[in-house]
Parts: C-alpha cells; sequence; structure tokens
C-alpha cells in the first residue's frame, strides 16, 4: 500500500474509531478515552458532540457558553459597576439563587462525567490504562462537580449566615451627605451584671467620596447628652449625669434593665439608646449600629485557627505560673501564636495601665485578624468561621444595603482615614478628666472641623488640627500602631522637640532587663509602682503577617 493511501486510511477512519472505538488499536482507544475527558472538563457536552447523544451535547454546550458569558458579564459589570454587582449579589434571593445554579451546575456536570464513562467503553480498554483512566475521572470528577457542589454548600452557609446576622428592614438613610454608624465591642463577662461596651466608635462615611471619620469614645466618658427627639431626654434632660456610675458604657444596661419601654419597636433597646447617646454628644445623625461580642471572638479566633501577633510590652493576665500554679502572669515582648481565650485575655487586660492602652491592644488583635483572613483559612475553616461570626455580630443594618455598604469600604480603603478620640491624647492630657468633665461645645467644634477637612484638598487643614490617621479594623477602626504614631509624631513636631516615644523600654530597679519572674513576685510584694513602670508600654503590638 502506497504512503498516499496509508495516510488516506489514517484520515478516514479516525471518526469512525470517535464513535466505534471496536475499530481501533488500544492505542487509538486510549488516545479517545483521554480526549473525551478533556473535552468535558473544558468544554461540557463537546464529548457527547463528538461521540454521544448530539442533543445532550448540545444542551450542555448551550449551558457552558450562557456560564462564560454570565462569567465576562459581571466582571464587565464589576469594572465599570462595581456598586451595581455587590448589591446584587448579596441579595438573599440572588444568593439563593446561586445555590440553585451551582447545585445544579454540579449535578449536570456530574451526569455528563457518568456519560462520558459510558463512552470511554471502559472495558475495552488495555488492561494497564483501566485504572489510569479510572482515577483520571475520578479526580476531574471531584474537582469540577465536587468543587461546584462545596461552593454550593458555602454560599448557602454565607446566605444562611448573612440572614441571621443583618436585618430585613429598611434601608438606612444618609444624613448631610453622610452615613454614620456606632461601633460597638461588647463584653459580658469580667464578673459584671449584664452586657457592656467597651469599645465605642462613632464612623462617619460621606456616602460620595468615601472619605471616613472615626470618632473613638472612652467607656468612662460621662454625661452623655441626648437630642430633644430622644425617648432618654425626658429621662436625663441634662445627659447621662448621675455621677461615677453613668459612664456611657453602662447606658446600655441600664437601659435594658429599666427603660426598655422607651423603645417599643427595638430589636436591641440598649443599641438604640447607644445611638442616641453617641448622636446627641457629637450632634451628628447615627442611624445604623454594629456590636461586636468580645467574648464570641474566642470561638471566631479558634475557628481561624489562632492570631499571631509581636507583642511590644508586658501585659499581665491571668494564667499559669512557672511553678504549674494559677494566678497574676505576665506576657512579655515578643512574638505570640494566641488561641481564642489567650487572645481575649491579651486584648482585655487592662491592670497597671489605662483603658488607651487596652483599645490599642484590641485593635491590635483586630488587625490580625483581618491580616491572617486569608483565602486558604476561609476555604478551609468557612463553616467553623460562618458559625463563629453569626454568635459575634449583631446589626441593625439591612441586607439590601450590605452591597452598597461594601462598595463604600472598598473606596474608602484608599482613603486617609481622619480620627478624633473624645478623651487623651486629643483632649488635653489623661490625667485632666476630659472624659469626666467634657466640654460638648469643644467636641461638636471639632466634629465640624474635621468633616470640613475633607473639602480640603492640600490637606493643610488636617495636619494643623493635630489629629492622626487611623488604619482599618475589624470594628472599623484601629488605632495608629506604636511605631506609625511615633513616626506621625515626629513629622509633627519641631525638630528641636523629642518624639513621643523616645522613652526607653522599662527595666528592673538595677537596670537589668524585666523578666516575667520578676514581675509576678512584684506582684505577691505589692510593688504597684514597678508594675504600672513595666506595663506602661504594653499598647506596642503589631499583627505578624
Amino acid at each position: 500500500m502506497t504512503e498516499s493511501a496509508i495516510s488516506y486510511h489514517r484520515f478516514s477512519s479516525q471518526p469512525d474509531v470517535i464513535r466505534s472505538p471496536q475499530r481501533g488499536s488500544d492505542t487509538d482507544r486510549t488516545r479517545r478515552a483521554f480526549m473525551l475527558l478533556t473535552l468535558t472538563l473544558f468544554i461540557p457536552g463537546g464529548a457527547q458532540i463528538a461521540a454521544g447523544s448530539k442533543k445532550l451535547g448540545r444542551i450542555a454546550l448551550a449551558v457552558t457558553v450562557a456560564c462564560w458569558f454570565t462569567a465576562l458579564l459581571l466582571g464587565i459589570m464589576f469594572l465599570t459597576m462595581r456598586g451595581v454587582v455587590l448589591s446584587m449579589l448579596t441579595q438573599p434571593f440572588m444568593l439563593w439563587l446561586a445555590v440553585v445554579i451551582l447545585g445544579a451546575l454540579a449535578l449536570g456536570w456530574l451526569l455528563l462525567w457518568l456519560d462520558t464513562f459510558r463512552l470511554i467503553h471502559f472495558a475495552s480498554l488495555a488492561p494497564g490504562m483501566k485504572p489510569i483512566v479510572a482515577v483520571v475521572l475520578a479526580v476531574l470528577m471531584i474537582l469540577t462537580s465536587g468543587g461546584l457542589g462545596y461552593a454550593a454548600k458555602l454560599v448557602n452557609e454565607g446566605r444562611a449566615t448573612l440572614g441571621g446576622i443583618f436585618s430585613s428592614g429598611p434601608g438606612i438613610p444618609a444624613v448631610d451627605g453622610r452615613y454614620n454608624f456606632l461601633l460597638m465591642g461588647a463584653d459580658a463577662g469580667e464578673g459584671r451584671e449584664g452586657l457592656r461596651p467597651d469599645s465605642i466608635h462613632v464612623v462617619s462615611v460621606n456616602e460620595d467620596s468615601a472619605e471616613t471619620i472615626i470618632f473613638s469614645i472612652p467607656r468612662n466618658f460621662q454625661n452623655a447628652q441626648f437630642n430633644e427627639d430622644s425617648p432618654l431626654n425626658a429621662v436625663y434632660p441634662t445627659g447621662y449625669d448621675c455621677g461615677d456610675e453613668c459612664i456611657i458604657n453602662f447606658l446600655y444596661t441600664d437601659v435594658m434593665n429599666y427603660h426598655q419601654d422607651l423603645y417599643p419597636e427595638a430589636a436591641d433597646p440598649g443599641a438604640e439608646a447607644m445611638m442616641d447617646a453617641v448622636s446627641g454628644t457629637l450632634n451628628l445623625e447615627v442611624s445604623g449600629y454594629v456590636m461586636i461580642d468580645m467574648g464570641g471572638f474566642e470561638n471566631l479566633i479558634d475557628a481561624m485557627g489562632g492570631v499571631s501577633v509581636d507583642s511590644g510590652g508586658w501585659v499581665p493576665y491571668r494564667g499559669p505560673l512557672p511553678d504549674g500554679t494559677w494566678g497574676d502572669n505576665w506576657w512579655g515582648p515578643g512574638v505570640y501564636e494566641f488561641t481564642g481565650q489567650e487572645a481575649l485575655a491579651y486584648a482585655r487586660s487592662r491592670t497597671f495601665s489605662s483603658d488607651y492602652n487596652r483599645i490599642q491592644r484590641q485593635q491590635c488583635i483586630q488587625q490580625a485578624m483581618i491580616s491572617q483572613f486569608n483565602p486558604q483559612t476561609l476555604l478551609s475553616r468557612f463553616s467553623e468561621i460562618m458559625t463563629a461570626g453569626e454568635n459575634v455580630v449583631e446589626t441593625n443594618l439591612p441586607q439590601t444595603q450590605l452591597g452598597s455598604f461594601l462598595d463604600l469600604a472598598v473606596d474608602a480603603k484608599g482613603q486617609q482615614i481622619q480620627r478624633l478620640v473624645l478623651g487623651a491624647p486629643d483632649f488635653e492630657a489623661e490625667g485632666n478628666l476630659f472624659s469626666t468633665y467634657p466640654d460638648f461645645d469643644l467636641i461638636q467644634q471639632r466634629v465640624d472641623q474635621l468633616i470640613a477637612n475633607e473639602q480640603d484638598d492640600d490637606g493643610g487643614a488636617f495636619g494643623s488640627a493635630g489629629f492622626l490617621p487611623a488604619q482599618s479594623g475589624v470594628l472599623g477602626v484601629t488605632l495608629p500602631t506604636a511605631v506609625q504614631a511615633s513616626k506621625q509624631a515626629a513629622d509633627a513636631v519641631e525638630e528641636d522637640e523629642a518624639p513621643i516615644d523616645a522613652t526607653p523600654p522599662p527595666t528592673q530597679p538595677d537596670g537589668s532587663d524585666l523578666t516575667r519572674e520578676f514581675l509576678v513576685q512584684a506582684q505577691l510584694n505589692g510593688q504597684v509602682d514597678i508594675l504600672q513602670e513595666a506595663a506602661s508600654t504594653n499598647y506596642l503590638c503589631e499583627p505578624v503577617n
């Protein structure tokens, strides 16, 4: 037979081998099997068109093209209309529809793999190729159909979690072009009666530019004001001013115990009261709140597999002592990978130091959680994280607005955030008791000034006002780290002034480095001055990536 005849024979018989594998050699059938597997992987329905039911193949191919077209369209829309896409993809119905579509695609792809297995004619393969083809088919089936099924499971869990966290009520309006949210880190532990928000922040976001201002309110802030339209104005007409018991973080408990009737339609009267208090104090209308259960943080951190921080100071806590007994102990400077319980103890500690040190450590833990919240952690621990998250967050924000708020958050990420603390260091020194005797006219003047600074394109007013920018965190706010604060302060002072953090680290009386054993013994001896000096720098903290 001539060479041209052989070539013609191979060409003309190839279609018969695809549809009739028994006519080919073992090598032909092996190549055919892998060709059909490749088609089902990259062009679902292609194997059926080539060697099986063309009707089934055309339906599968149409679905494949529709999926690619939808993905391409969503990608283009995300680049040009990000807010619309995020709003659409976070709606309850769309999440439910996504679960149904992903489940249907997983089932459809599984049926195509099973039909491809039939088309391969497994029994006709060479004995040595049967296990190889079987393993390849099983792996591809798990990666594709199994992957889509797992994605449907994750979306369904996310849908249930978002439905459990966010409300189904009306949207939160922007007031004077701004969205104002109250963010609270609440704690019902430490032997206290009732829940109290220890971390209190108001995040004010410009609805057009996404420029953001963070107002931080110390937990011991007194005489919080109420506007005339607040139900609490009749109870506290001159403010929440009944003395040391009326610090702002106790207002939540006070309302939940005695004044729930003032907010008959509220799901959480205490949170509504806290919004009224910060609205009257700042002269900003706060319409939305997010409350984080600090106790629930323990479960969330454990669900993430722990959290790592680089601690720069000495932090007291209750735990095992060097001799194995339980008592007052200290974390020294160094890198730690905390469990949920340890991270909560580290963030809560304020013995021998101030609330401001505590705030910065809390925010360091929050920032570490964000920085270490990577795709691998999310995918491998999604169910645990979703379960923990639903038990951690409470909010009145509606799910229907989640997409638009996420869009604002993306825009805000590239902005420099302004920050103001209603106490030290932004209002006088810590010893001047501004939190006990606040000047509300001055507070509201500073609030107006920060809002006006957004219009200053050259940033001069921001610098002259003396406010430091904040970093974003899990609560939407993190005070500057010690290194950042020191650098910012150094840039702001004259050359002949010493930087804020130039103070050397605390040492033992003989000048040697502090040790855990020394501090434990000093605590047993009641040497409070030594312990306070040791804890004076325990706000130093950096997340470990």
